[in-house]
């Protein structure tokens, strides 16, 4: 296994920009959790902190997608760098704003202002990987090291802004300058290494041209119109409101039990399962083609959702978590390498931004929708929300198999790249 992430690693430039990558996507897992605690502590009032924590959720979503075609056509310093310290001085001000009781109005327009210049560092890390790696073999592997850093980030991150933000020592606002912290040093380390980031692809109006001149090559058809790109993003909607609904019901269940402080370890458990499968899944070429793999995936994960509800007690329930947490990073690392092999390099920021982006929207409709379950039919009727939106995964799956079958990469993708459908790698 070893030798796989040894020869990826060894490229010029690479754990450089990838450690710089695992610090600057901390604040995804900790300012959700940093914002409800912060403003629930100093406001008195869970609605206000959801409504905020809502807001950055929505921005994140809607900013992303811009972020990443903007990268793609002017390069990742030049828009990210001014766009993460906007960020950045956002959520200081956030923070400051909070402690002086400022109008929840003045919370809502900077939490939104801190997403919707946060961007999406997973994929800027991804597109770099591509940069630097030449076979399907590498990418796919470093896929699945992302894929195991993302649950690094999502097992200590929250843990971290819970610690800070309740600890009596410190103020309720900790949580969100540890973010900041991470987020500009990750940042600027990972914008300085220039030898490594991708060349942009600037896109430029079509010319008129007389009629006896030769044609040129078509434009890439706009990444939301790519079929298997959006078989992907359905897909990770679902899955990623199965996600958001599994975090409430866990929550809810811990609290019935008696036992709402071990609710955080038994969520981290989901997490080790899949960064243990993201590092076995990427030491090894896996022979079937990406269609299939993504299908097994996704149903693995809906049969998995659909035991949680069965727990008796925490320790069933993590052990549980754990084996179904085995099928998401294979399957978030395929779902990433169709779309790598389906957009052209010009968009493959924003592709990746965008299936990053649907899970996220998918979190925070499933943590809504988990809720209003959860109210009517205890942690039972979250986990069978939980379950529905695994197998609405996997419904959208079966959905969209032709046209993820009819994906063809373009021709400027790395050398021996192969399509969606024949590829022997994921």
């Amino acid at each position: 296994m070893s030798s796989s992430y040894s020869t990826i690693l060894r490229q010029p430039g690479a754990l450089g920009f990838s450690i710089a990558g695992l610090i600057a996507r901390f604040p995804m897992s900790m300012v959700g959790i940093s914002t409800i605690l912060a403003i629930q502590e100093l406001y008195g009032s869970y609605s206000a902190a959801g409504t905020v924590s809502a807001a950055n959720v929505v921005a994140v979503a809607v900013g992303a997608p811009v972020l990443a075609r903007l990268v793609d056509a002017h390069g990742q310093s030049r828009v990210m760098l001014p766009a993460t310290l906007g960020s950045a001085a956002a959520l200081i001000a956030l923070a400051a704003a909070t402690q002086l009781r400022a109008p929840l109005v003045v919370l809502l327009v900077l939490s939104a202002l801190a997403g919707l210049l946060a961007g999406s560092f997973g994929s800027l890390v991804r597109s770099r990987w591509t940069t630097v790696l030449s076979t399907p073999e590498h990418i796919h592997t470093a896929f699945s090291l992302e894929a195991a850093f993302d649950e690094v980030a999502f097992i200590i991150g929250p843990v971290l802004a819970t610690v800070l933000c309740t600890s009596p020592a410190l103020p309720a606002t900790s949580g969100w300058i540890a973010a900041v912290t991470l987020q500009v040093g990750g940042g600027l380390w990972f914008f300085s290494q220039r030898a490594t980031e991708p060349t942009p692809h600037r896109r430029r109006r079509e010319a008129p041209r007389r009629p006896e001149a030769a044609p040129t090559q078509a434009a890439p058809a706009p990444v939301l119109r790519q079929g298997a790109v959006v078989a992907v993003i359905a897909v990770f909607l679902a899955s990623g409101a199965m996600f958001g609904a599994n975090d409430v019901a866990a929550v809810a269940f811990a609290t019935e039990l008696g036992m709402k402080s071990a609710s955080g370890t038994v969520l981290a458990a989901w997490g080790v399962g899949s960064f243990t499968a993201a590092l076995v899944y990427g030491s090894r070429a896996w022979h079937r083609p990406l269609w299939q793999q993504f299908l097994l995936g996704t149903t693995a994960l809906a049969v998995g959702a659909s035991t949680l509800m069965l727990a008796p007690n925490l320790v069933v329930l993590a052990v549980l978590m754990t084996l179904t947490g085995m099928a998401i990073a294979p399957t978030v690392t395929t779902g990433n390498s169709i779309t790598q092999a389906s957009v052209a390099p010009s968009q493959l920021t924003e592709g990746l931004a965008w299936v990053g982006t649907a899970m996220n929207i998918g979190v925070s409709l499933g943590s809504m929708f988990g809720g209003r379950a959860i109210d009517a039919a205890g942690s039972h009727g979250g986990y069978l929300l939980v379950a529905a939106m695994g197998w609405l995964a996997v419904i959208m799956c079966l959905c969209g198999l032709r046209a993820v079958r009819r994906a063809r990469p373009h021709r400027s993708l790395p050398a021996g790249a192969q399509t969606a459908d024949t590829a022997t790698t994921a």
